[in-house]
């Protein structure tokens, strides 16, 4: 295969949908020749299934088939995988029914019989549509994310945050778009790396206003807060670039008792603003952990934050530690909406979410630190009831872990 064949796409995985197999054959010969990895389905159901295995970038998908039509099979991978993009072929003169189709979610249409030519560039077409739209679903997520980080920890700043947005705004551009050109398997490295900037100038701002405000004990305290706040996040930022780099975290005791104390102490201020009652059940002895403080403390706190943001209209907090087996068992439950059974399989994905301002990031991060210490994590939940998410860590680890 000649590299100036190769689509700048090459490597993305299309499903091609059709009931003739000549079709099917030659479409993923064609495919194959600029470097797409190819699937291959004869109806509607076979489409799904597959669709829903193996998450395609685009699927091209025959108008007339068996079993299951083309447009019901459109529509279902519209509403349930909106990641994948389809095109649709059609008989000729159906023109009709390629408007629609269009209007039904297709990303394109194509007439039967096609040149060669024709459907090589609707390919590519839709294929940089689709990586323009999800980058740019990306940033949102993240600008949003961090204007609600900035505010959660300005809240006495607010004229001064207000004065320098212009400059933090271009300060998030450059690392969200730093983000969306980065390749996905260095997406926690280059996010920690920039994200370190402003806070670099939020602990700026922070460390002038506290010498503005050295005789006013209240705002202090706030200031200082600001301060421990950002330097964690920064401590946070330093140990997923050593993560990337394949370097190891030091470690050493860990009191889970403690960091759960730390965790409900420092969001007794949303607890109270948010009519949230609080319910700690620690069990006494329990063994410290060899582990990264950092790293469980993420535990507690992406756990906690998120059942917080579940009641934001009030409700119950529950949490509690205990021994199991040889393990030491963290249980977090609150009585906010609750999350959908379909979602429940889904919802340490990276970058899944059901929240009209979540990144997706904060449970797959949770996922990540409970393997690395060998240990286990369940979510239960009751649509309209709550949600309670089980951790267990074994108490023995290995110092080479």
């Amino acid at each position: 295969m000649l590299k100036e064949h190769t689509s700048q796409f090459a490597g993305e995985k299309i499903l091609v949908v059709d009931d003739e197999e000549v079709i099917v054959e030659l479409t993923a010969l064609l495919l194959r020749s600029r470097g797409f990895e190819v699937l291959a389905a004869h109806n509607g159901e076979q489409c799904l299934e597959l669709v829903k295995m193996e998450r395609p970038s685009l699927v091209l998908l025959d108008y007339m088939m068996p079993v299951m039509d083309g447009e019901t099979a459109l529509k279902k991978i519209v509403q349930h995988y909106p990641d994948t993009y389809v095109i649709m072929f059609t008989g000729k003169g159906s023109e009709e029914v390629a408007v629609r189709l269009m209007k039904s979610g297709a990303a394109d249409y194509l007439q039967k019989p096609f040149v060669n030519s024709s459907l090589l560039e609707r390919v590519d077409s839709v294929l940089q549509l689709r990586q323009v739209e999800l980058s740019n679903r990306d940033l949102l997520h993240e600008k949003e994310l961090l204007q609600q980080e900035i505010e959660a920890w300005n809240l006495h700043l607010e004229r001064r945050v207000e004065e320098k947005s212009q400059e933090l705004e271009l300060a998030h551009r450059e690392i969200l778009q730093a983000e969306k050109l980065a390749a996905l398997g260095h997406i926690s490295a280059g996010m920690a790396h920039e994200i370190r900037n402003p806070l670099n100038a939020i602990n700026l701002f922070a460390q002038i206003l506290s010498g503005a405000y050295s005789d006013d004990l209240e705002n202090i305290s706030y200031i200082k807060k600001i301060i421990e706040e950002v330097e964690r996040v920064d401590s946070i930022l330093i140990k997923m670039l050593a993560a990337s780099r394949g370097t190891a975290a030091p470690r050493s005791e860990v009191r889970f008792e403690q960091i759960a104390r730390r965790v409900l102490a420092d969001s007794e201020v949303v607890c109270r603003s948010q009519r949230v009652t609080v319910e700690c059940l620690i069990e006494e002895g329990l063994p410290t952990i060899i582990a990264d403080p950092t790293e469980i403390e993420q535990i507690f706190t992406n756990l906690v934050t998120n059942a917080l943001f579940e009641m934001q209209a009030g409700g119950h907090l529950g949490l509690r530690l205990t021994m199991d087996e040889g393990f030491i068992q963290l249980v977090v439950s609150d009585t906010g909406r609750g999350i959908p059974k379909e979602h429940l399989n889904q919802i340490f994905d990276p970058f899944f979410t059901t929240k009209e301002k979540g990144t997706g990031f904060g449970l797959s991060v949770v996922l990540r630190i409970v393997r690395g210490y060998s240990g286990l994590i369940r979510a239960e939940s009751d649509v309209g009831l709550g949600t309670t998410f089980s951790v267990k860590i074994p108490v023995r680890q290995e110092m080479a872990a």
